[in-house]
C-alpha cells in the first residue's frame, strides 16, 4: 500500500495527554491504513501508550520532546520555547516538509502564534482564519470562519476568509460551489458594519471565484442548512461558536433529566432511544472535531482539548483530506484569480 498523508502529532496536548492522542491515532489508522505518524512527547509516556497498540507500532516514529505547552502559557512564552516543545516540534516537522500536517489539542493561542511564525502566511493573506464544520439539519455541516484568531476583521480579511473557506468546503465537504454568506444581524443590505457591507459588495462582484456568494445570514440560521460557508470575525465567530456547544449541551442535559423523572418518562425514554441516540451522535462534538488555521504555508489542524479518541481520530481524518486535496494550492490559485481581477479592475477605472 502506498504510503499516505504524513502527520506530526503533538502527543502532549489535550485534556488526557498521550493516551487519548494516541488511542485516536490508533483509530484512524484502523480507517485508513495508508496514514503515517510521528509523535512528539516526553518519550516514556508516549512509548508506554504505542504499546498498547500493535498496527500503530509499525507505522510511526516517536521524537522525544523535553517540554511540553502549558494551557496556561501565553503565546510569547510558547514561542521563546517552540523548538524544545512538542507543539512546536510537530509544528516544525510541517515547515521542514518532514510532515504534509500537524495536529494538536493544545493551547490554542500558543499554538497560533508559533503556527503563524514559524510558516507564516500564504501570499495574499493578511491573517490566518480558525475554520471548523458545524452541524446542520441540511445533507452537510457547514463550514464556519473566523472563530478566533482574529477578534477585528476589515473588508479584506472576510473576502479572504471567504476564499479560504469555500476552498475548505470544496476539499472536506465535496462542494463544487458552496454558497457563502457573512453572519450579520440581519439579512437586509443595510443592516451590520460597514466593513460586512464593504465585503459583501467585493464578494458580490467576485463571481468568477468558485463559490456563490449569497449575501448575509443571522445566528438563528446556522444550524439550518441554508449555506455551506459561514463568515465572520473571530471575535463574533468565537462566540456563536460557544453559544451553539452551550445550546447543545442544555438540550442534551435538559432531556436527561426529563427522561428520569418519573416511571412514566422511563417508559417513554425506552421507546424513543433510537430518536434519541441519534440526536446524541448529531450534537457529539467529537463528530465535528477538528479545526484548521487556514491562509498559512502549511497545514496546522486544532483537536479539541476535551476530544476522546474518536474526536481526535476524526480531527486526524479532516487533516488528511486537506492533504490529500491540496487546499494551500487551491486557496492560493483563488486568490491569485482575485487579485488579478481586482488590478485589471483599478487599471480599468
Amino acid at each position: 500500500m502506498a504510503a499516505g498523508p504524513r502527520i506530526a502529532i503533538d502527543a502532549m496536548g489535550g485534556d488526557a495527554g498521550p493516551a487519548t492522542m494516541i488511542a485516536g491515532a490508533a483509530r484512524a489508522l484502523r480507517r485508513d491504513p495508508s496514514l503515517r505518524f510521528t509523535f512528539y512527547g516526553d518519550e516514556r509516556q508516549v512509548e508506554s501508550q504505542i504499546g498498547d497498540h500493535r498496527d500503530l507500532a509499525a507505522n510511526c516514529a516517536l521524537i522525544h520532546a523535553p517540554e511540553s505547552i502549558a494551557p496556561s502559557d501565553k503565546p510569547s512564552q510558547a514561542i521563546r520555547r517552540a523548538r524544545t516543545t512538542s507543539m512546536g516540534m510537530a509544528i516544525n516537522a510541517v515547515k521542514e516538509h518532514a510532515a504534509d500536517a500537524a495536529l494538536s489539542g493544545g493551547n490554542t493561542g500558543a499554538l497560533m502564534a508559533m503556527s503563524k511564525l514559524a510558516l507564516r502566511t500564504m501570499p495574499g493573506i493578511d491573517r490566518p482564519a480558525l475554520a471548523a464544520l458545524l452541524p446542520t439539519l441540511g445533507e452537510t455541516d457547514s463550514v464556519m470562519l473566523d472563530l478566533g484568531a482574529n477578534t477585528e476583521c476589515d473588508a479584506q480579511n472576510l473576502v479572504q476568509f471567504a476564499v479560504m473557506g469555500a476552498a475548505y468546503a470544496r476539499c472536506v465537504l465535496g462542494i463544487g460551489a458552496p454558497r457563502v454568506k457573512l453572519l450579520n444581524i440581519g439579512t437586509e443590505e443595510l443592516k451590520g458594519t460597514d466593513e460586512l457591507k464593504d465585503a459583501a459588495a467585493l464578494l458580490r462582484e467576485a463571481d468568477y471565484l468558485p463559490f456563490r456568494f449569497d449575501g448575509f445570514t443571522e445566528g438563528d440560521q446556522l444550524s439550518r442548512g441554508g449555506v455551506d460557508v459561514i463568515v465572520t470575525d473571530g471575535f463574533s465567530g468565537n462566540i456563536a461558536l460557544k453559544t451553539a456547544e452551550g445550546t447543545a449541551r442544555f438540550v442534551t442535559d435538559l432531556l436527561r433529566r426529563a427522561f428520569k423523572s418519573s416511571l412514566r418518562s422511563k417508559a417513554g425514554f425506552a421507546l424513543s432511544r433510537p430518536a434519541v441516540n441519534l440526536l446524541k451522535v448529531h450534537l457529539d462534538p467529537n463528530n465535528h472535531n477538528g479545526a484548521v488555521f487556514l491562509g498559512l504555508n502549511g497545514l496546522i489542524v486544532k483537536s479539541h482539548g476535551g476530544a476522546n479518541s474518536k474526536g481526535v481520530a476524526n480531527a486526524i481524518h479532516v487533516a488528511a483530506s486537506l492533504v490529500r486535496n491540496d487546499i494551500t494550492r487551491k486557496i492560493g490559485e483563488d486568490l491569485d484569480n482575485f487579485r488579478a481581477h481586482a488590478f485589471a479592475g483599478e487599471a480599468a477605472e
